[in-house]
């Protein structure tokens, strides 16, 4: 199951249905199943707490998961998504807000299927990723 929140923040996400179907189309290409994930868009500071208190790092970024499941097959867990860095990618990249949110959602989704960014290699990797993931959603 699917869930999309909202902590701290009043911005929606339209189209949930349709987000939700291409989240599980991702994660079965990817040989995974969707136990329970939560989608939770926030404001910086909710998720800067966030990242101080549990992965030890002072900065702002879009996104964190974090993953419940121990059956490296199965996803369960939260996207934690900062709306607040989503609108200013968006505006520095110059691309609909939508768009730079559902990239935002599908990165972290990939995070949880087990792909990482910290070389070069994998962040050209989760980017093409990324980009193929994009094509495929209709809403």
């Amino acid at each position: 199951m699917i869930t999309f929140q909202n902590l701290d923040i009043s911005h929606r996400i339209k189209d949930k249905r349709a987000i939700a179907a291409w989240i599980k189309e991702t994660i079965q290409v990817e040989g995974k199943t969707c136990k329970d994930l939560a989608v939770v868009l926030c404001s910086d500071s909710y998720l800067r707490e966030l990242n101080q208190k549990y992965l030890k790092h002072n900065t702002l970024t879009d996104v964190i998961t974090f993953s419940y499941s121990e059956n490296p097959r199965m996803i369960s867990g939260d996207l934690i998504i900062s709306i607040e860095r989503v609108q200013d990618n968006a505006k520095n990249l110059k691309v609909y807000l939508a768009e730079e949110l559902n990239r935002v959602i599908i990165h972290g989704v990939l995070h949880l299927c087990g792909y990482d960014d910290k070389t070069t290699e994998q962040k050209l990797e989760i980017r093409a990723k990324e980009d193929s993931y994009l094509r495929k959603l209709i809403v």
